[in-house]
């Protein structure tokens, strides 16, 4: 396999590398050759010329292509609006196919059939690479259908874009059909004597606290914390509901979980009504945060990724890059490209969108880079192979973005840290760690709404106020806090949630416990606290009440049913268990 790669800047000097390729093929046995023309241009004369050229120099040759928001060239950002890069295939079994299809939500499954059907026929397959125009749909049915694909075939592509980011058109084309745009192009790829490598890099860290989408109805997200879900822009980032918004959220994406894997979704516009659009679906309740990219991060990854990919080989790297990448760096953007080209020729171009399947799953990302490594045979005793990146270095703008976003990133922190403390004070006693009062009343409530089978304890300290005036609160505070452990060491072998209740009364709440076990694991509480020793207080005793959830009891009134077994094990003579079931046989 080889590649090589041209800038476009006239007919004349492409036909005569034209030529000379033509010469070098036809002297091979066998060669199957592909042209990638990438335009950074909405009109389509300059790349109709360059494929007149292919077609009168090179008719037998495949050609794809696409218009792009920006062209990589030997791992770098192209010169020129056009260019192309040729990859001639040596070996006699590999086979490369190209398919076009109009896409659209109308036609996606039929298209996906279609591609499947060839497929089924056609063992050889074994990566599926595209270009696909994405603006105008949801790329999750896309997607989903994609995944049913055999699991061993690749897929990975790219969004084809234009070079104003407000502009929503964009095309693809190839030698299998004419300029569109509402299409897709299918390279199908196999043989037993190719290899391809896949692997992705984001390097976005995910910004601020969680955020949760309340309402979204497909690739449109209406609300973020039960609020417009503009308005999360606007808060953060002082980002306006104007034609500029989306090349200016496209550097802050959304960072959330998606078929086990992060996922970074940007959204492509703010509608009149405050509601996202984007260019996949987004799950109601999903938890999101706004990610902003880390260029540390970023060429971490890339040096990882990049070493990785050195280790089998390849003889072509093609890459797909999102253009928010592409604004993020700016004149850096060779930084985290041509590092690849030390490994192979590297060509390809920026999104609106990058595709991977990743496992079973194929994913639509955004804010990413996408790598695809080809190799043609084995590299059996090849030597290791090299990848050589510059020391890494930011400067400007990324080295500004990385500052400020270290700072936000640790206020943060200290933000989310006391507030799990307040959510933790909200909810827990502070002398005991136990619940408070008012979560085991819910906890009580929510057990009996749900129909579980339920159960409680209660129990009092017997003789407290002695202890509080014999020995003073601080030993009286110590009795409670033996008490709480003890409960906590049962409750966590029985699965039970225990509060207090007030002063020194405690209640436990067993869900899903069979009829009477409530009283066994009272007797136990019984026991452990009275041979258990308090330091300067001694022994103590602890006295008891169960009851176990009637149909269709209220909170209130198994409360009072457990609370009056409790009275009454504290009036016949303390230290004891008393069941509400037991009270209520003795007045039948």
């Amino acid at each position: 396999m080889k590649q090589m790669q041209f800038e476009y800047r006239d007919a004349d000097s492409f036909r005569r590398e034209l030529k000379k390729l033509s010469q070098w093929c036809r002297s091979m046995m066998h060669s199957d050759v592909v042209f990638d023309i990438y335009a950074q241009t909405m009109t389509f004369d300059r790349v109709s010329e360059v494929i007149g050229l292919i077609r009168e120099e090179m008719p037998e040759a495949l050609y794809r292509g696409c218009s792009t928001n920006g062209n990589i060239f030997e791992g770098r950002m192209a010169d020129t609006p056009i260019s192309i890069a040729c990859t001639i295939y040596e070996y006699p079994d590999t086979r490369v196919k190209l398919i076009q299809l109009r896409m659209d939500s109308d036609t996606e499954k039929n298209t996906v059939q279609e591609l499947k059907d060839y497929i089924s026929q056609n063992s050889w397959v074994k990566a599926v690479e595209m270009l696909v125009t994405i603006r105008s749909m949801s790329m999750t049915a896309l997607c989903d259908d994609l995944s049913t694909l055999p699991e061993s075939i690749k897929v990975f592509g790219g969004g084809a874009f234009a070079p104003d980011f407000n502009e929503t058109a964009a095309y693809v084309f190839s030698s299998a059909g004419e300029y569109a745009d509402n299409a897709a192009v299918f390279m199908m790829l196999g043989g037993s004597d190719l290899h391809i490598h896949t692997t992705h890099i984001t390097g976005w860290k995910p910004l601020g606290r969680e955020l949760l989408v309340t309402r979204s109805e497909g690739r449109t997200i209406y609300e973020l914390d039960h609020r417009p879900a503009y308005e999360t822009y606007y808060k953060y980032l002082h980002i306006k509901n104007d034609e500029s918004f989306f090349a200016n959220t496209l550097e802050f994406p959304f960072f959330y979980e998606h078929n086990g894997m992060n996922i970074l979704r940007a959204p492509t516009a703010s509608n009149p009504d405050g509601s996202l659009s984007m260019t996949a679906d987004v799950e109601q309740d999903v938890k999101a945060r706004i990610a902003y990219g880390d260029p540390w991060t970023i060429l971490h990854e890339v040096s990882e990724g990049g070493r990785k990919l050195a280790a089998v080989h390849p003889e072509v790297i093609h890459i797909y890059s999102c253009a928010a990448r592409h604004t993020f760096w700016g004149s850096e953007i060779g930084k985290e490209t041509l590092p690849f080209q030390s490994i192979a020729p590297t060509s390809g171009f920026y999104t609106s969108g990058e595709f991977l399947r990743t496992g079973s799953a194929v994913n639509q990302h955004n804010v990413t880079l996408v790598v695809a490594a080809f190799r043609e045979g084995d590299n059996t005793g090849a030597p290791s192979g090299s990848f050589k990146m510059e020391e890494e270095r930011v400067s400007g703008k990324v080295s500004m973005i990385n500052r400020l976003a270290t700072f936000i990133e640790a206020a943060t922190e200290e933000l989310e840290r006391a507030n799990r403390k307040l959510e933790e004070m909200a909810v827990h006693d502070g002398l005991t760690g136990l619940y408070n009062r008012a979560e085991i009343q819910r906890r009580i409530s929510a057990a009996l709404k749900n129909g579980d089978k339920t159960a409680l304890i209660m129990l009092d300290a017997d003789d407290f106020k002695a202890v509080n005036d014999t020995y003073g609160h601080n030993v009286g505070d110590d009795v409670l806090v033996m008490l709480s452990r003890i409960i906590t060491d049962i409750c966590d072998e029985i699965k039970a949630d225990a509060g207090r209740w007030g002063g020194e009364e405690f209640m436990l709440l067993l869900t899903g416990a069979p009829a009477g076990e409530a009283d066994a694991f009272a007797e136990r509480l019984r026991v452990a606290f009275e041979t258990a020793d308090v330091p300067v207080a001694g022994r103590q005793t602890i006295s008891l009440g169960t009851a176990s959830a009637r149909p269709d009891e209220t909170p209130d009134s198994l409360c009072m049913r457990v609370d009056h077994a409790l009275y009454k094990a504290k009036r016949t003579g303390k230290n004891r268990v008393v069941s509400a079931s037991a009270l209520a046989a003795d007045k039948e």
